[in-house]
């Protein structure tokens, strides 16, 4: 059921014998669903899905299907109101390198505060304080390691997990741009079901058994990777990080490939 524009490429995919794919969207639904919004110790809290939306929801850039499924899931506990009652004052957008997105809006007292979120350690690296049922102590290496557990529980289910924080003291005349993002206050994270194509399962096993090999390449983390490639049955013993590839020469990147199919947390370069 394909239309072939040129008929040489059926030439070449007959010849193949390795297949890179994506994770997300390709091995996956790619209809990604708001299944968790947790406080630091792990407890359901509509506070922390409300700063999501906010984030969500006054961001400009590119809406993925993260920020969509926060402001689908948002719009179901009727925080279209809350919307009403703030400003968006600036932005910093997202980019690979830092791994988070930032707004900054105003209330209805001209309350400045900046809401942030982005992958969890790279949200954990710019945090100093926690915020637990509104009352805010400085983060302690104890807070980190049980944040860091609940995460990875998380992952291991197969869900994605975005931290989320924020700051209160703006002041108005500063520039909005990333060195604003330190000292800010961890309040929970969100977490995102994907779960695999129904059709993956059977494609990777028609390509096994023609002797293709199936390397995955994904910018998600190593567990919710793990997870999703066992679902359909890809050899996850081994899997390298984007971090761990930086670190390599040419000669032993191409002794890794002889033997990991796995390649994790990858950034576009």
């Amino acid at each position: 059921k394909t239309i072939v524009k040129k008929l040489d490429s059926i030439q070449s995919f007959g010849a193949m014998n390795i297949l890179c794919t994506d994770k997300t969207g390709t091995l996956t639904e790619d209809k990604i669903v708001l299944e968790k919004y947790l406080d630091i110790n792990g407890n359901e809290d509509i506070r922390i899905l409300k700063h999501a939306f906010l984030n969500s929801y006054f961001q400009t850039g590119l809406k993925g299907n993260i920020d969509e499924a926060v402001i689908v899931r948002g719009l179901e506990h009727d925080l279209k109101n809350i919307i009403t009652k703030y400003k968006k004052i600036d932005e910093i957008p997202f980019d690979f390198s830092r791994r988070r997105l930032s707004v900054i809006v105003s209330d209805e007292n001209n309350k400045m505060q900046m809401i942030t979120k982005g992958a969890v350690e790279e949200i954990l690296n710019i945090c100093t304080f926690v915020d637990y049922k509104g009352s805010v102590t400085p983060i302690t290496k104890e807070i980190k390691d049980n944040i860091k557990n609940i995460s990875k529980k998380l992952n291991q289910d197969g869900l994605r997990v975005v931290a989320i924080c924020q700051k209160n003291d703006i002041s108005k005349e500063r520039v909005f741009d990333v060195t604003l993002e330190k000292n800010m206050v961890l309040l929970g994270f969100i977490g995102f079901l994907d779960p695999p194509k129904e059709s993956a399962k059977i494609a990777i096993e028609k390509l096994n058994n023609s002797g293709i090999r199936v390397i995955v390449l994904t910018g998600d983390n190593a567990d919710v990777t793990r997870c999703i490639c066992n679902k359909v049955n890809i050899n996850s013993k081994k899997i390298l990080l984007g971090s761990d590839i930086d670190k390599l020469s040419d000669q032993a990147m191409l002794r890794v490939l002889k033997r990991v199919n796995i390649f994790a947390k990858l950034s576009p370069i």
